[in-house]
């Protein structure tokens, strides 16, 4: 396919007359058939990578992703560019995924979303062999590399599916991959002779700085008192995002505040206000971040320190996509560092304690031995703590490595809305009788607000439909399920309950194996990433972006000349450089007693006239020289 059909693409449902770097390169090695690796920084454009082959290509293009909420923004935004996509994932009802496979099947779909655990199903394996699938996608492809900061043992299954799509070629998508995690992509994924395409990590707009702080929010005062523009400020404690919200606020300015706890539209309506620059500061835990697209964020300030660079540079990432100056501070204390290797012990419980976790779990949730397999069941961790009398932070440790060793995924995207379809057609919804009159008003107006009703299952929001029918939301809540005992329509509630996932029936404890890969050399591998961090945020005598540069393997990196290092090397070496010059001109001086010419002076000592007139004017103001005749002597200070 040539470059002029994928330009239409873009075009007809993006808009766009052009593609960023790397895009088109991309691309052109997908649609040629090759296995391509795409290293794309953080606001790269990845999305359209794949997006557009997969309508250039026939049948439908498989793309696996880890994070739920992604994969909903996704499909949503395709669907409003006329793209049609679907996806399965382990959250999702029966009856929905029965949808979204039919709707797959009868060619309603050009791009399947799933996520990785869904491949772990034989069935769904199986079914995959009756579509055409031209093109598997792996987004944050660093989750299949055990040296990846973000390991998840599920996308291994995607060699299954390589297996059942003999010669589909794979395109890998990551934001942050080092040299070594970069290699082992390549090697789980079985990439044949792969198309490998690099964007360098330098942000030259990027001004990295670091800061110690006896009081860091002061110091956040500070830099936002002295900055303008849009900002974000990073913190790893729901409790501390409202904090530093409300200091900021009563300090005269606009913030708010955002973490995975909050309702959905709490979140929907805080990100759109300061998405459109009604509020100025983000203070936020890492929840908030994915599919951000503000190109104007002058400053991003991280309060705590992140567990690796990974995640550091993600994050910091967000600032200055318009090409513009902004400022990426790291606030740090003297005790930090050692917070931060206190976490890796917290993140590898006894393997005794995990096997307590998991046999709590099951029992909490009343799941049998030899029971369980492919069970989804809502999970309250905080309940489940409290019963059990264990540390949240030690307990969600034991959930992590009991995922990554395959036994329980707990799933904490929590927000999941309200969804309804339509159960009958039009035609009988017309002769429809028997409703109360609050139900006929609430399906009336659903109608009316929202499309797509009778073909899938389509979000909806309670509190709207309160404000459009003037119904309180006790009585909606009754009317859409009156609605759904007379069938007219299946209503699934909004939950915030996060959900586990059972991978595998239930086991003895004493079978539970938290295997050295998983354990001790992830701990290793962790370890080794935390001193990366601490390295880079202690270090006082190498550029900040350099450090980062050569991390992610640019051994050939150059001081960036503007974060807080290099300016201070700056300063010192313009400082030496001042001090050899009044030394110059002092000594010539005491060699022409009678007085000096500048313009000769200049010519001898060969320093550019503007800066030996800054000299010379401070030893005349310090008393050490004088101009006498318009000439220049020393005096006798």
């Amino acid at each position: 396919m040539d470059s002029t059909a994928i330009h239409d693409i873009l075009k007809r449902h993006w808009g766009y007359t052009s593609f960023r770097p790397l895009q088109e390169d991309i691309i052109l090695s997908v649609l040629s058939g090759r296995d391509t690796l795409g290293l794309m920084p953080t606001g790269g454009g990845k999305s359209i990578t794949f997006q557009v082959p997969a309508l250039a290509l026939p049948g439908v293009t498989v793309v696996v992703t880890p994070l739920i909420s992604l994969m909903k923004d996704q499909v949503d935004n395709l669907k409003r560019r006329r793209v049609k996509a679907v996806y399965l994932h382990s959250g999702m009802t029966t009856h929905e995924r029965t949808l979204a496979r039919e709707k797959l099947f009868n060619g309603g779909a050009k791009l399947l979303y799933v996520s990785p655990e869904r491949l772990r199903n034989p069935k769904f394996i199986q079914e995959l062999r009756l579509l055409k699938v031209s093109l598997i996608v792996v987004d944050e492809a660093h989750c299949i590399s055990q040296w990846g900061y973000d390991f998840r043992p599920s996308y291994l299954n995607i060699r299954s599916l390589r297996k059942v799509c003999k010669d589909v070629p794979v395109l890998a998508l990551t934001a942050t991959a080092t040299p070594q995690v970069e290699q082992d992509i390549l090697n789980q994924l079985d990439m044949k002779d792969p198309a490998v395409f690099r964007m360098s990590f330098s942000r030259p707009n990027l001004n990295y700085i670091v800061r110690q702080a006896e009081s860091k929010i002061a110091e956040i005062f500070h830099i936002l008192s002295r900055t303008t523009g849009s900002a974000i400020v990073y913190v790893r404690s729901r409790k501390r995002t409202r904090e530093i919200c409300e200091y900021l606020t009563s300090s005269g300015i606009s913030a708010t505040f955002y973490h995975a706890g909050l309702d959905n539209e709490t979140k929907s309506e805080r990100q759109t206000a300061w998405q459109r620059s009604e509020i100025r500061v983000m203070v936020a835990t890492n929840a908030f971040g994915m599919g951000i697209d503000k190109p104007d964020v002058r400053v991003v300030i991280h309060y705590d320190m992140p567990p690796s660079l990974e995640e550091y540079y993600q994050e910091a990432g967000r600032a200055g996509r318009d090409g513009k100056l902004s400022y990426v501070v790291l606030l740090t204390s003297k005790t930090d560092a050692g917070v931060l290797r206190r976490r890796v012990t917290e993140t590898f419980p006894p393997r005794e304690e995990i096997r307590k976790v998991y046999e709590g779990v099951c029992n909490y949730l009343r799941v049998a031995l030899d029971e369980g397999y492919e069970k989804l069941l809502e999970f309250d961790i905080d309940r489940f703590c409290e019963v059990f009398r264990h540390q949240r932070k030690r307990c969600l440790a034991s959930l992590h490595l009991l995922g990554q060793a395959g036994y329980l995924e707990y799933l904490d995207e929590t927000d999941r809305k309200s969804r309804v379809m339509i159960l009958l057609t039009r035609e009988e919804l017309y002769y429809l009788e028997g409703l109360s009159t609050d139900a006929e008003k609430v399906l009336a107006r659903m109608l009316r607000l929202y499309t797509g009703l009778f073909a899938e299952y389509v979000s909806i929001d309670e509190n709207v439909l309160v404000r459009e029918t003037g119904i309180d939301f006790k009585r909606i809540y009754q009317a859409l399920l009156e609605l759904g005992r007379h069938k007219v329509l299946s209503y699934i509630p909004r939950s915030s309950v996060p959900l586990m996932y059972f991978p595998t029936s239930r086991e003895e404890p004493h079978y539970i194996k938290i295997g050295k890969a998983i354990y001790e050399d992830r701990k290793e591998i962790l370890s080794r990433r935390t001193e990366a961090m601490i390295d880079y945020a202690y270090s006082k005598g190498r550029c900040r972006e350099k450090i980062l540069l050569e991390y992610f393997g640019e051994t050939d990196a150059k001081d960036c000349g503007c974060c807080d290092v290099c300016r201070d090397h700056k300063k010192n070496n313009d400082a030496k450089r001042g001090v050899k010059i009044i030394e110059k001109v002092s000594a010539y001086l005491k060699a022409h007693p009678d007085g000096a010419d500048l313009r000769i002076m200049e010519r001898d000592l060969q320093i550019p006239a503007g800066e030996l007139g800054e000299y010379i004017e401070f030893l005349c103001s310090e008393g050490f020289s004088e101009v006498q005749d318009g000439l220049l002597r020393l005096t006798s200070k």
